[in-house]
């Protein structure tokens, strides 16, 4: 999809934007918020970027920062914009985005805790970014480059899944006396 065409498309993955703020109790992280889309759609991580700019700038979503991370919730211009346009969301992806609430909650609930995410910075090389957080505070962060992006995929997903065993080694290692 270009970004600049397929007016349809881009609205709609504006509206499932909308629609999975106004499924969450509290503001959410930026990497709950485009893991809940990726369920529903393939979207680019740019493209995801910039439709949460639009609807930043046309006040429908505010974004805050909490430590190092933007959290996003709905607005009460949002809200309304949503019950207008919530007609053009494809009924399959609203049943993928509730599906995936019923059965990650807790997940996304908990999702500012573990962090992973990894950016591109040349043609094979991406950085990787993993932490934990804590009430909006980083507790723990390391930065490494990976030099393919299956290698940044799969250390995303190795911390994602192993941070509460890794962190105390980690601590234990750089912590040791000689």
């Amino acid at each position: 999809m270009k970004i600049t065409s397929d007016n349809e498309a881009l609205a709609e993955n504006k509206v499932l934007i909308l629609y999975i703020l106004s499924n969450v109790s509290k503001p959410i992280t930026n990497d709950a918020l485009y893991s809940i889309v990726l369920s529903a759609v393939n979207l680019n991580y740019f493209y995801f970027q910039q439709f949460l700019l639009d609807l930043i700038d046309a006040k429908y979503i505010v974004s805050s920062e909490k430590g190092t991370n933007v959290f996003y919730q709905l607005t009460q211009k949002g809200k309304e914009t949503l019950d207008l346009t919530i007609d053009i969301l494809p009924g399959i992806e609203k049943l993928k985005v509730d599906t995936t609430f019923k059965t990650n909650i807790e997940h996304f609930e908990n999702a500012e805790s573990i962090v992973a995410e990894f950016s591109p910075k040349g043609e094979n090389e991406y950085e990787v970014n993993c932490k934990i957080v804590e009430d909006g505070e980083t507790v723990f962060s390391i930065k490494t480059l990976a030099y393919s992006r299956d290698q940044a995929q799969n250390i995303v997903a190795n911390w994602r899944k192993n941070a509460g065993k890794l962190y105390p080694e980690l601590i234990e290692l750089i912590t040791k006396s000689k």
